[in-house]
């Protein structure tokens, strides 16, 4: 065997094993990596798609922020969420509806009502019940109060006094926020 032989199968040989090993590499790359990937946070367009079925017709921030005083504002959190800091005029109304008091409290079904809760998956299924009761003018505010602080609107305590902070129910909902302090008790 000639000297160029012996070269052109080192170089082959260290060309496979070179070629193996990367493919090994590129393999390991992808199982440590992929695990960030899953994590990435959806935005909150995403999560509306897959959480709720559209039933309530929704509001976006900004019309609601135009024309705050023609609506009734519910937030729809839990009362521990809604003390932290709310839309400014929010009433809260409990996550879990007392029809009969609301009925009593809120007779016209056919006033403008806005619902809220962190993101708009939970103040969904409130603005449902509001439809089985014969409410007929009710919107899901899309984004809910992260949004809303999201675009720059103030938000307020439960002394009425502006703040950046936002109860945001939980760690995974929490990234959905951009902006404020991010409140978890």
């Amino acid at each position: 065997m000639d000297s160029n032989a012996t070269v052109h199968i080192h170089v082959v040989i260290h060309s496979e094993v070179f070629r193996s090993n990367m493919k090994l590499i590129v393999i390991i790359l992808f199982f440590i990596t992929a695990p960030t990937w899953a994590q990435e946070p959806m935005d909150i367009d995403v999560v509306l798609k897959n959480y709720n079925d559209q039933t309530v017709p929704y509001i976006s921030v900004e019309k609601l922020h135009k024309n705050k005083d023609a609506y009734l504002i519910l937030d729809t959190r839990k009362k521990e969420e809604f003390l932290v800091s709310h839309i400014p005029n929010a009433i809260w109304s409990n996550e879990k509806l007392d029809v009969y008091a609301f009925a009593k409290a809120y007779p016209d079904k056919s006033q403008p009502i806005v619902v809220y809760c962190s993101i708009g998956v939970r103040s969904e299924n409130f603005g449902e019940s509001l439809q089985k009761l014969g409410y007929t003018n009710v919107f899901n505010l899309y984004g809910s109060i992260f949004s809303w602080k999201d675009k720059g609107y103030t938000i307020v305590n439960q002394q009425k006094r502006p703040t950046d902070s936002v109860h945001v129910y939980s760690k995974e909902w929490g990234k959905y926020l951009q902006t404020g302090i991010k409140v978890y008790k």
